[in-house]
């Protein structure tokens, strides 16, 4: 089961953070830092994945951006790394050549392409069309009634 999903910048600044399970606030921010400081610090021959603090640690570099993924139990690191590529994926999809600002400045909508693939920590859905049906079908919904808006007055 997933723990949590941070991407980061190169600078080590958090641009979005999923926990699935409840960790103090306190105790998070220096988890984060620890582990982005970790992750940032090895270089481009060394594994992907890193044990620390009882959490099994799994990152991956894509342009400016690292997507880490930490999990305690008996997952499969390399389905895991397959999962982020997913994400990747699905947010190139959805953003069309994804970026850090497109994470900043749409926010909510990478947190909900995350929440249809993970739910409760567990990975749910990896297929991109049923990822981002729902997602679709509100901006489809937010469009019509911002039209019928306009008609309206």
């Amino acid at each position: 089961m997933l723990k949590f999903v941070l991407m980061v910048n190169k600078q080590g600044q958090t641009r979005l953070s999923s926990y699935y399970e409840w960790i103090p606030m306190q105790e998070r921010c220096a988890l984060e830092a620890e582990i982005i400081r970790k992750c940032l610090s090895r270089n481009e021959t060394q594994c992907s994945f890193v044990e620390y603090r009882g959490y099994k640690v799994i990152y991956r570099r894509y342009a400016s951006l690292f997507f880490i993924v930490g999990m305690k139990d008996n997952m499969n690191e390399l389905g895991v790394l397959e999962f982020i590529h997913a994400l990747v994926e699905t947010l190139d999809k959805y953003f069309e050549s994804v970026c850090e600002l497109d994470i900043m400045f749409n926010l909510e909508k990478a947190h909900f392409i995350l929440e249809e693939m993970v739910q409760n920590g567990c990975i749910f859905e990896t297929n991109k069309a049923n990822i981002l049906k729902p997602i679709m079908l509100m901006e489809k919904a937010s469009d019509d009634s911002v039209f019928s808006s306009k008609i309206g007055r």
